[in-house]
């Protein structure tokens, strides 16, 4: 697969969230299933770059799970890969002990998890806003220097959170939503990014599915789906932004691709430095989006489908601004 480069990191120009093999999509594959998936996203399509937080598992089985799960996957070619994780910072343990010291505790749980002794890119998975970011950013720029990662990012953070940071310790990453529907990253977060050499890394980059247009009004989300509280994914919203598929299917039909296809290489054409990570269970799919590496629009084919995606209106909105107490989703984060 063609790379790309986050900062210093050089890295598959598409990469793979592998949160859903634990939890947030409803039922989980078996670990032998997942594992299969992850090393194909390696072997058969060159993925280099996996993505992972040490809350994911929360809902279904256990925080660290889907590191555990990883670790495992990813056990004989860890060297090969760049391997990122997320610290989640919970108000109950702030006060138990200093902030350094409880960083380094939940890195090194991490690094155990995942079966490796350092981390490629760690990132702080949402800002607790009980704590200076700059403290975080001190803290990171210590674990750099002594070898336990090799980079740091932020998740869900504004451009103001985002220089405050950078200004201590160089971002290697910033990890927020951002697809064809979840634009608002493009007026500041993009151009300080490419200004200060900064990776984006989008999840969700498919708009939780539905840019693959195989998301329905009669589409069910069961058990712990996160999609039942994914504003776009409304019943009326899904009515209301058809208009963006029908789009996508028609550039999928001229390129004899997907539609998930048309929206990731839509990004890669427009950003430099953007690699999405998008999520899915499902071997296939994970296949299929990984080669959306290999379908290019021209300039003239990009112009256009701009321009034709600048005129439609998007109907729900998630926003890439969120902390520890302000997310989409309460119910879905506490569980993190």
């Amino acid at each position: 697969m063609k790379t790309r480069k986050i900062r210093d990191l050089e890295v598959s120009a598409i990469g793979m969230g592998c949160m859903g093999f634990s939890h947030g999509y409803g039922k989980v594959p078996a670990e032998s299933e997942a594992i299969e998936a992850i090393r194909a996203a390696y072997d058969e399509a060159g993925c280099t770059f996996f993505d992972t937080a040490e809350t994911y598992g929360r809902e279904q089985f256990y925080p660290g799970h889907n590191e555990e799960l990883v670790g495992k996957a990813i056990e004989p070619f860890r060297k090969e890969v760049v391997l990122a994780t997320k610290l989640h910072l919970h108000d109950q343990e702030l006060s138990k002990e200093p902030l350094e010291t409880l960083m380094r505790r939940h890195l090194q749980q991490s690094m155990q998890n995942l079966r490796t002794d350092y981390i490629d890119l760690y990132y702080l998975h949402r800002v607790n806003e009980a704590i200076a970011i700059e403290d975080i950013a001190r803290i990171m720029g210590k674990f750099i220097d002594e070898g336990l990662i090799k980079g740091w990012g932020l998740s869900q953070v504004d451009v103001d959170l985002l220089d405050r940071a950078h200004r201590i310790t160089p971002v290697t990453a910033v990890q927020n939503i951002y697809s064809m529907m979840e634009r608002g990253c493009e007026k500041k977060i993009f151009p300080y990014c490419l200004e200060n050499n900064i990776g984006v890394v989008p999840f969700s980059p498919i708009a939780s599915g539905f840019l693959s247009g195989k998301v329905t009004t009669e589409t069910k989300f069961e058990g712990d789906d996160v999609r039942k509280w994914v504003p776009q994914l409304s019943k009326e919203n899904i009515v209301a932004n058809q208009p963006i598929i029908d789009l996508l299917t028609t550039y999928a039909q001229k390129k004899q691709a997907t539609n998930a296809q048309i929206s990731l290489a839509w990004m890669l054409h427009k950003y430099p430095n953007v690699v999405p990570i998008p999520g899915s269970k499902n071997k296939g799919r994970i296949l299929e989006n990984l080669a959306s590496a290999d379908v290019e629009l021209s300039e003239e084919e990009f112009a256009s489908l701009e321009a034709a995606l600048n005129q439609l209106e998007v109907h729900g909105h998630r926003g890439y601004v969120e902390s520890e107490k302000k997310t989409f989703s309460n119910h879905w984060l506490k569980k993190e």
